[in-house]
C-alpha cells in the first residue's frame, strides 16, 4: 500500500514478498508462499511452537528451501524467482532527485552546481512536473521546450536523465495514450463492466491492466518515441496501485492475470511488478545497445528481474535511518539486492549530521539516491552550508572509490544469487549472538559496516563475526571472538571493517562513471596468516552486452601466509582488457619486516610506507607474488 510517512510498525507498506527464512537447530531453511492474495504469517503468536501462514484466496502453493546455510537459502530463492541482468554501471553512481526539479533552468543549474562544486553525480531524476498536465509520455513545452536538447547537454556533462511514469492515464479523448488504450480495451474494469475511474495527479484517470500481456506489449511500445529524447531510465511510482479516493482499486476491479481472469483481490499485489516489467521491456526493446534501468516503488516477489526498488516515502529522522538499514538488508536477502532508500528522508528536512550519516549508510546500497519532497526544503549536498560540504563531498567521492568492489559484488549477485547485503546471521549462523543483531551488515564477501544511527556520538559498539577484521580507516586489527568492540568515529568516518585475507579493489575519485580511465588500480591486501582467502574482481565495459560474449575480465585472488611470508596469487578469465595496466598492491597488517618481493623467482621493487604498509606495483597479468621477511 501507499504509506506516506510509514513507521517501524506500519504494515503493510509498499512491497509484498511472502518469503521468510529461519533457523532450526542452526540449520537454515526458507518458505516462499507464492500467493498474490492478501496473506498472513503467524510466527509463534497463537501457538508458541508453531509457524503458520495463510491467504484470503488462491492456491496453497509454497516452496520449502533447505539450506542448510542461510546464504544458500537466499541463493535458491533467487534461482526460483529469478535474477537480474547486470545494470549499467552508471546506475551504481550517486543519484539526485526531488519532487520536483522544474523548469529546465532548475535542472541545468542543479547539474552546473554538481560540477562546479566537484561533487560526483551520475543521474538526475525528474519528477511528475515535467509532464503536460501529468499525462504520461508527454513533456510540458513551457517548462521543457526542447527536452532532447536538454538531455543531450546533460549527457555531455556526464549526467544520465531518469524520468517518472505513473499508471494513472488521464481521461482525455485528445490524449493519445488514453485514446489508444480506450480503443483497444486495455483499461481495468469494475465487475459490472464499467471502466474503473480513480483520481491521481492528473485528476480522474483510467488504469491499464498490466496483468494482460497485450497491455504490457502496448505500454512497452510507447517507449519507441518517448526514448528518442535520450532518456536513460524510467522510474515507476504510485504503482501499488495508489488512488486518492480509497487508497487503491476496489476489490471488484477485474484483471486478465495472463489469461486467468480474477478480481483485484488477486491482482493487487502483482500490479506494480507487471507495470515495471512492461517498462523494463520497453527500455530493453528501444534502447537495445544499453542495459535497462527501471525503478519501482511497489513490487511482488521476483520483481528483481526487472527493476531496482526504493523503500518509499520515509521521514528525515534518526529512527528512519535505522529503519532504512534493516529494510534494505531484508529486501536484499529476499532476492531484491538493487535497493536503496531516500537518503536524508523524503518527508521533512534532515540536519547536516543526519544527512551525512545517512549518506554513509547509502554508500553500501546499490541504489544510492537523495530524494526529497521540495515543500520541506532543499536537500542537495550543498544545501547544508559550507561548513559541511567538504565532508559530504568526501562521502560521495568514497562511493566511486568503492565502485570496483561494489560492481563485483553486484556481478556475484547476478551470477550466483548471493545477496549484496548480508545480515550478521548470514555471515555466521552458528553464532546465536548474530541472530538479533540488526545494525551490523556485510556488503559483498569482505566488507562489514555499521551505521552511526544516533546524533552527537564519537563511536559505537558493534559485534564482529568470527575471524579477524581490519578497520578500513587506520588498519587497526580486531579479532571477532564473541564480544562487542568499540569503534571510534569522526564525522567523516564510520565503522567499516575489511575481512583479513581480503583483496579489496579501489578506484579513483570521479565526477561520474567513465570520466576517468585510470592507468592503475589499487588493491588493498590484508594479511590473514595461515588462512587461505579468496577474493574476486569483475570488470567489463559497464554498459551494453559485450559481457554476454565474454567481454569481461574476472580476476580471482588468493592470499595465504605464515609468520614470515605472504603469498598472493591471481587467476584470470575473459576477453576484456581493462584500461589500467598495473596494480598498486598495498599490503596491510604484515607481522614481519619485508626484505624482498619475488615475482617468478626475481626480486621486484617495493616501497615501505610510514603507516607500516608496503606498496608493490605489478602488472595486471601477474600470477603469483611472494613477500618474504
Amino acid at each position: 500500500s501507499d504509506t506516506y510517512g510509514f513507521t517501524a510498525e506500519t504494515d503493510p507498506i509498499y512491497k509484498n514478498i511472502p518469503f521468510f527464512m529461519g533457523l532450526h537447530h542452526r540449520i537454515g531453511y526458507g518458505i516462499f508462499f507464492d500467493n498474490s492474495f492478501r496473506s498472513y504469517f503467524d510466527f509463534g503468536q497463537e501457538r508458541q511452537n508453531v509457524f503458520s501462514f495463510w491467504a484470503q484466496g488462491g492456491e496453497m502453493n509454497y516452496y520449502f528451501i533447505y539450506g542448510p546455510e542461510l546464504l544458500s537459502v537466499s541463493q535458491e530463492y533467487t534461482w526460483l524467482t529469478g535474477r537480474p541482468e547486470l545494470p549499467p554501471m552508471w546506475s551504481l553512481g550517486y543519484q539526485q532527485s526531488k519532487w520536483s526539479y522544474f523548469p529546465e533552468k532548475v535542472v541545468k543549474d542543479l547539474a552546473k552546481n554538481f560540477r562546479e562544486k566537484q561533487i560526483p553525480c551520475d543521474v538526475v531524476h525528474i519528477d511528475i512536473d515535467y509532464m503536460d498536465g501529468f499525462r504520461c509520455f508527454t513533456w510540458d513545452k513551457e517548462h521543457f521546450p526542447d527536452p532532447g536538447r536538454m538531455i543531450k547537454e546533460l549527457d555531455q556533462e556526464g549526467f544520465k536523465t531518469v524520468v517518472i511514469l505513473d499508471p494513472g492515464i488521464k481521461i482525455d479523448k485528445d490524449y493519445f495514450v488514453w485514446e489508444q488504450a480506450f480503443e483497444q480495451d486495455f483499461f481495468c474494469k469494475r465487475a459490472d463492466g464499467a471502466l474503473f475511474r480513480g483520481s491521481v495527479w492528473p485528476g480522474l484517470c483510467h488504469f491499464p491492466d498490466f496483468t494482460h500481456p497485450d497491455v504490457r506489449t502496448w505500454w512497452a511500445g510507447l517507449f519507441k518515441d518517448f526514448l528518442k529524447t535520450g532518456i536513460a531510465g524510467v522510474w515507476n511510482d504510485m504503482n501499488e496501485p495508489a488512488v486518492f479516493e480509497e487508497g487503491t482499486f476496489p476489490e471488484d476491479v477485474r484483471h486478465d492475470y495472463d489469461g486467468n481472469p480474477c478480481s483485484h483481490r488477486k491482482g493487487h499485489n502483482v500490479y506494480g511488478t507487471q507495470m515495471v516489467r512492461a517498462t523494463y521491456e520497453g527500455l530493453k526493446a528501444h534502447r537495445p545497445k544499453h542495459r535497462p534501468f527501471a525503478l519501482a516503488r511497489s513490487v511482488y516477489a521476483g520483481a528483481q528481474r526487472y527493476s531496482a526498488v526504493w523503500t518509499g516515502d520515509n521521514i528525515a529522522s534518526w529512527d528512519h535511518l535505522e529503519i532504512a538499514n534493516i529494510m534494505c538488508q531484508r529486501l536484499s536477502i529476499s532476492g531484491i539486492s538493487f535497493v536503496g532508500t531516500d537518503v536524508g528522508g523524503f518527508i521533512e528536512t534532515p540536519d547536516a549530521e543526519l544527512y551525512i550519516r545517512w549518506l554513509q549508510l547509502g554508500l553500501f546500497h546499490p541504489f544510492f539516491r537523495t530524494h526529497s519532497s521540495g515543500d520541506h526544503g532543499d536537500q542537495e549536498p550543498w544545501s547544508f552550508g559550507e561548513e559541511y560540504l567538504p565532508t559530504i563531498r568526501k562521502v560521495i567521492e568514497f562511493r566511486y572509490v568503492l565502485l570496483p568492489y561494489l560492481y563485483t559484488a553486484f556481478w556475484q549477485h547476478v551470477t550466483e544469487g548471493v545477496p549484496f547485503l548480508r545480515p550478521l546471521f548470514m555471515i555466521d549462523q552458528n553464532d546465536p549472538e548474530t541472530y538479533m543483531r540488526l545494525s551490523e551488515f556485510g556488503c559483498g564477501d569482505h566488507l562489514l559496516a555499521c551505521p552511526i544511527d544516533k546524533p552527537g556520538v564519537d563511536g559505537r559498539w558493534m559485534y564482529l563475526p568470527q575471524g579477524d577484521w581490519y578497520l578500513f580507516w587506520n588498519n587497526q586489527r580486531y579479532s571477532g571472538s564473541g564480544e562487542e568492540v568499540w569503534v571510534g568515529v569522526t564525522m567523516e568516518t564510520f565503522p567499516l571493517l575489511v575481512k583479513a585475507g581480503a583483496v579489496l579493489p579501489l578506484g579513483p575519485v570521479m565526477q561520474y562513471v567513465g570520466q576517468i580511465k585510470p592507468e592503475k588500480l589499487e588493491l588493498r591486501v590484508y594479511y590473514s596468516g595461515a588462512n587461505t582467502v579468496e577474493s574476486q574482481l569483475y570488470v567489463d565495459e559497464g554498459e551494453g552486452y559485450g559481457y554476454q560474449k565474454k567481454q569481461y575480465s574476472i580476476s580471482t585472488f588468493t592470499t595465504s601466509g605464515t609468520e614470515n611470508e605472504m603469498r598472493i596469487s591471481q587467476k584470470t578469465e575473459g576477453k576484456y582488457s581493462p584500461n589500467y595496466t598495473y596494480y598498486e598492491l598495498k599490503l596491510i597488517g604484515l607481522p614481519f619486516e619485508v626484505k624482498e618481493c619475488l615475482y617468478k623467482g626475481e626480486g621486484i621493487r617495493f616501497e615501505m610506507q610510514e603507516d607500516g604498509t608496503v606498496l608493490v606495483p605489478i602488472g595486471v597479468d601477474f600470477d603469483e607474488l611472494l613477500i618474504k621477511a
